[in-house]
């Protein structure tokens, strides 16, 4: 039984971090884009809709060419956005040449 309440202290604990975690990472997409303009000189990039199982969110993909670093947002409905991945070392990707020929 102990070993039981003890187990299930940990997962409600994980469980409150992973959401307090979550919650610092999200914020009005205002907010969130101004800051990654401001703080980080980043742009957007490129983006989408992303199908989740209740509704469409925008993916977006926040970049900088000066500093180098990189930021995902998710963007629901209701206009929050979420940080969901950010880094450094970006670059944009350009499609190689296709070689004309024939088939091998």
């Amino acid at each position: 039984m102990k070993r039981h309440l003890t187990l299930a202290a940990l997962t409600a604990t994980a469980l409150a971090a992973a959401s307090m975690a979550q919650a610092a990472n999200c914020g009005d997409r205002d907010k969130v884009v101004e800051k990654l303009a401001s703080k980080y000189d980043e742009h957007l990039t490129a983006g989408g809709l992303q199908q989740t199982r209740s509704a469409l969110s925008v993916m977006e993909i926040w970049a900088s060419s000066k500093t180098g670093t990189f930021t995902v947002l998710i963007t629901s409905p209701e206009g929050i956005s979420c940080v969901v991945a950010a880094g450094t070392d970006f670059f944009d990707a350009e499609e190689a040449p296709r070689v004309k020929g024939s088939a091998s």
